[in-house]
């Protein structure tokens, strides 16, 4: 995808970035936690998700920077407090998951709904690869376990105590282990080939 498509695109990134943010939030809420209520973000209104340095600044720059070849961004994350949770070892875990898996389960959807209700023409079809491509990406992107990525907090619940304590050190270190990862091409290794699977079977 060009620049001029990449930016097109970015409007579907924020609805897919503030689903996957809802769903932490509303989770958190089910099991016991107001934050994200009280917070205003239990919301899909994209506004309230948007980090201005995270979901605009940086992913743009980097589209700009690197011609649409390297992107990262992030969503201004939802505040959960996890000694809220009535068992928060176990409620990390679906509270991690909720994310990913909403983007998951929102891109086999609208795959389904193209496949079987719309007509297929170029606009519907550029409209419904983009968000469904999104979402896979968005949804197996934060199951890598390095914090703070989503899989980092399910890994932290399946942990035995003392090593998820010292496991979750390394999270003021995550965001330069991730950008390292990327630009040695080693996240491209470990997660395209995942990726490439669930889209050839979403978009066929």
């Amino acid at each position: 995808m060009n620049i001029l498509g990449i930016l097109i695109s970015f409007p579907f990134l924020l609805i897919s970035v503030s689903i996957h943010e809802f769903f932490h939030g509303w989770v958190a809420f089910k099991l016991g936690d107001n934050t994200a209520k009280y917070s205003g973000r239990l919301t899909l209104n994209p506004l309230a998700h948007i980090d201005p340095i995270g979901t605009i600044l940086l992913p743009l720059t980097l589209i700009i920077v690197t011609g649409g070849r390297f992107v990262f961004g992030a969503a201004k994350p939802v505040p959960i407090n996890f000694n809220n949770l009535r068992n928060p070892k176990r409620d990390i875990i679906w509270v991690g998951a909720a994310g990913p898996v909403s983007n998951l389960l929102l891109a086999a959807i609208l795959s389904l709904v193209w496949k079987t209700v719309m007509p297929f023409t170029p606009i519907i079809n550029f409209i419904f690869w983009t968000l469904i491509s999104i979402n896979v990406i968005l949804g197996i992107f934060n199951l890598v376990p390095i914090p703070p990525l989503d899989g980092s907090r399910i890994l932290m619940g399946l942990l035995p105590e003392k090593l998820a304590i010292k496991y979750s050190r390394i999270e003021p270190y995550g965001f330069f282990i991730i950008m390292a990862l990327i630009m040695l091409g080693l996240f491209n290794l470990l997660i395209e080939p995942i990726i490439s699977i669930i889209l050839n079977w979403l978009l066929i």
